[in-house]
């Protein structure tokens, strides 16, 4: 086994105040140990707000206040003021609660804070009376950079920092320089937003996909009317259902014919007029090689794409496109086929698989592609017995966001008065240095794959094979 977090190597981090964590799922229940492990903190500084009885015997075993109280427009400040003051650290790990709205509060109150995805209220993503573009995470992100100038700083609010969005941008940070080092280019550890974004442009790399295999298995099958997943049925289906989006690169050459832009912002970013969990895109991880993945909306999709942008007279002269490319679990991909069918209507049961697995691994990394030695993927190949090893309450899907949970808390804790902040933004080293040691065997791998191998046996046409990156190429019709 290869977590190496002994307790007696531990370095705790001191935190003195209150933290409040919003939703205790599947990955509150995950992150709580933890935090218990790595945070200097008794567990009477901490309380859990959530929406469901769900995981209250997980958090009494550890002495926890655990609190069943939906949060809505209406109660959320009532609920929540006793609970937070100045210093204090709320983790928000809820659906269909207002992650704008809770960064306003803690600011208000002077408190930290941390979530996974920017999440809106209740009902804002199948409100047809907003456009699609009203709808995205493109626009969710956009709304949330506002705050940077709607007020003159605050607290540290470390915004979707999970495996996906989050952890990802840091590997890409490291893989960077990996190919840097392995392609002759010589450069030192970039420090701004522009050196990274240059590096990426020099380097010639075209596309990012957060690539990822889960083939986590359990021996109970699927039931029909059933939707099994590894983390999140709700979240998952959420933006499963949401449009599919992705940043655009400046070397694309053919815009998707149900492509659409955004009428303001960066303009990092396109949308597909169908969901994600509808629209399939070709990639590689180095355990499974080639594979059909789902382009899911993610946030990290827009941030690294708007992060690695170079300006020249305000206009951008290179971005690579990036996006999500998500080969799921098998059960999961029976249950997107089922709820498909369904026209999208989500099925009435729903399980969640955790300790009924019995072998498998997440295999989540990030594949850069174009430049000098092709594809480059680096990442986490981590079990089942692993993760089992490393943490309770987690599976190796849920350790990867955890753990990345667990070391956004740290990085805030140290770094408190940075206010609106993005992953893209923090220490990628610091982040990797708590996060290594719970994701199991972390690899980089080259490969001679492109989305033309072996393309011509399908009888297909219309590919762009001059230059093989194309998102057209990648696309599955």
């Amino acid at each position: 086994m290869r977590c190496a977090m002994a307790d007696t190597d531990r370095h705790l981090t001191r935190f003195a105040g209150r933290i409040v964590m919003v939703g205790f799922g599947s990955i509150g229940q995950g992150v709580l140990p933890l935090l218990l492990r790595h945070l200097d903190i008794e567990p009477g500084q901490i309380s859990i707000v959530t929406a469901e009885e769900a995981g209250r015997a997980e958090a009494e075993a550890y002495g926890i206040k655990f609190t069943v109280m939906p949060l809505r427009k209406g109660n959320y400040l009532s609920v929540l003021d006793p609970l937070l003051g100045d210093g204090d650290f709320l983790v928000n790990l809820s659906v269909d609660v207002s992650s704008l709205a809770l960064v306003e509060f803690c600011r208000s109150k002077g408190a930290l804070y941390l979530d996974t995805c920017i999440e809106p209220w209740s009902g804002q993503y199948t409100d047809t009376s907003q456009s699609p573009s009203q709808r995205s995470n493109y626009a969710l992100r956009e709304k949330a950079m506002a705050l940077r100038t709607k007020y003159d700083g605050g607290p540290t609010a470390v915004l979707t920092h999970g495996a996906n969005p989050g952890l990802v941008s840091h590997f890409v940070k490291r893989a960077l320089l990996d190919i840097a080092r392995d392609t002759g280019v010589e450069t030192a550890t970039p420090k701004t937003r522009e050196e990274w974004a240059r590096l990426s442009s020099r380097l010639g790399i075209k596309s990012i996909h957060i690539a990822e295999r889960d083939t986590q298995v359990s021996p109970i099958p699927k039931a029909i009317g059933e939707f099994v997943n590894t983390w999140s049925v709700d979240g998952f289906v959420g933006e499963g259902c949401q449009p599919a989006e992705l940043g655009w690169g400046t070397h694309e050459k053919h815009f998707p014919v149900d492509g659409h832009t955004h009428a303001s912002g960066t303009g990092c970013a396109i949308y597909l007029a169908r969901p994600g969990a509808s629209t399939r895109v070709r990639s590689w991880t180095p355990n499974e090689g080639p594979f059909h993945g789902w382009l899911i909306t993610h946030g990290e999709s827009i941030s690294l794409a708007d992060y690695l942008t170079v300006k020249e007279g305000g206009q951008a002269k290179y971005r690579p496109t990036v996006h999500y490319a998500y080969h799921p679990c098998h059960v999961a991909v029976l249950s997107l086929h089922e709820l498909a069918g369904k026209n999208w209507k989500i099925q009435k049961s729903r399980r969640l698989m955790m300790e009924e697995i019995s072998d498998g691994m997440d295999e989540l990394g990030v594949l850069l592609m174009g430049h000098a030695k092709g594809a480059y993927w680096y990442g986490s190949q981590l079990t089942i017995e692993e993760a089992r090893h490393c943490a309770p309450h987690n599976n190796a899907t849920s350790l990867q966001v955890t753990v990345a949970v667990l070391a956004g808390v740290v990085w805030a804790i140290e770094n408190p008065g940075r206010w609106i902040t993005e992953p893209e933004e923090m220490n990628f080293e610091r982040i990797l240095e708590i996060a290594r040691p719970y994701l199991g065997n972390m690899i980089g791998a080259y490969s001679d794959w492109t989305p033309l191998l072996d393309r011509g046996l399908l009888f297909e046409e219309d590919l762009d094979e001059e230059d093989p990156w194309q998102f057209k190429n990648f696309r599955v019709v």
